[in-house]
């Protein structure tokens, strides 16, 4: 049964924290992937005004991705994530739009190309200034089947939309910003010793890190893997959704700085009726794989502050499919340890009292 103290269930988060006087309305992140276009001007903007530190601008092998996940420096994380489509795949809202020859091909002539070279070993050291055997075999190849293929230009229509075709490929793109969840039931806060993690009148979740111990206890507790501790500072970071900004009635920097607006931000409440309708409208467009994620008040964290419209299950996003709040039985936990507590006593009791007769 769902009590205003639970440690699971839907409730107004604030309130439950003790914020009872001029109640404020839950605020958070609507964030609509379908219009997300992976600019990463989100990260960059919570970087500015946060002052998170640099985490380094390493190529991660995993297509544009270079932030790879969120982090103690990395309040947000746009995924780029490269899906293979079958070429030709009239999927909404695309549907009846011609579609144009891969690329794949090509490639794999070049390729086969190289084998070939490589197995002739009479051309093996045969390389000539400006290029080698294999490069040579290629470009034979490349002759043979009529000269060079050109492969386009950046255009400046959109996927799908000229006559031609051109430039369509058997590949599409998932882009997401991802950031704290700001869940109804923030683990994280509930284990802190300190007090450092506390809720906002806004219902967020915020870090105090002249509080901070760096104990760690919020980072294995986050069923998200969010919260982290800042390699030489050992402090626990995370977004704090702009308590700054939202207390001065500001947006908070990702969502101002985000071009397409994928990144909403507002009333929890309106919010969630806004993506619902969102929904509707891409369900009616055919785009059927439209799904809210973290919306939920009945779902194991009671709904996030921050929830997402996703054009594919939750594990391709690297999102948890189905996340618990980890301190949901603390409650009956500490419930039977009480209860164990009290018959060890009176065993205890019981055989002093035998010993005594």
């Amino acid at each position: 049964m769902v009590s205003p103290t639970s440690f699971f269930g839907p409730l107004d988060p604030a309130p439950d924290a003790g914020w009872t006087e001029q109640p404020q309305p839950r605020k958070g992140f609507f964030t609509d992937t379908s219009v997300c276009i992976g600019c990463k001007a989100c990260e960059v903007a919570c970087k500015e005004w946060n002052a998170v530190p640099e985490d380094g601008l390493d190529l991660l092998g995993m297509s544009y991705d270079n932030t790879g996940m969120l982090g103690a420096d990395s309040w947000r994380h746009v995924a780029f994530i490269e899906q293979p489509r079958p070429l030709g795949r009239g999927s909404a809202p695309f549907a009846g739009t011609p579609t144009g020859p891969s690329g794949t091909d090509v490639a794999d002539a070049v390729t086969a190309a190289g084998v070939d070279a490589l197995a002739d070993a009479s051309r093996i050291g045969s390389a000539q200034p400006g290029g080698f055997p294999v490069v040579d075999r290629a470009a034979e190849r490349v002759r043979e089947a009529g000269g060079q293929q050109f492969l386009g230009m950046p255009g400046t229509e959109l996927p799908g939309r000229s006559a031609e075709g051109v430039g369509r490929s058997d590949v599409r793109w998932l882009m997401a910003s991802d950031v704290c969840k700001h869940c109804t039931h923030a683990a994280c806060l509930d284990v802190c010793p300190t007090g450092a993690l506390f809720r906002t009148e806004f219902g967020t979740v915020v870090v105090q890190e002249d509080v901070c111990n760096g104990c760690g206890y919020c980072v294995s507790a986050c069923p998200y893997g969010v919260i982290d501790k800042r390699e030489g500072d050992g402090r626990a970071w995370k977004c704090t959704l702009c308590y700054d900004r939202i207390g001065d009635g500001g947006t908070p920097a990702c969502a101002k700085a985000c071009p397409t607006e994928s990144i909403q931000y507002g009333d929890v409440d309106e919010l969630r009726e806004r993506a619902a309708r969102r929904v509707e409208q891409l369900h009616a467009a055919g785009v059927e794989e439209a799904r809210l994620y973290g919306h939920d008040p009945h779902d194991g964290v009671g709904g996030d502050g921050a929830f997402f419209l996703l054009l594919d299950e939750p594990e391709v996003y690297g999102l948890p499919p189905d996340p618990v709040v980890t301190t949901r039985d603390l409650g009956s936990m500490w419930k039977h340890a009480g209860m164990a507590a009290v018959g060890m006593l009176g065993v205890a009791l019981a055989v002093f009292a035998g010993g005594g007769s």
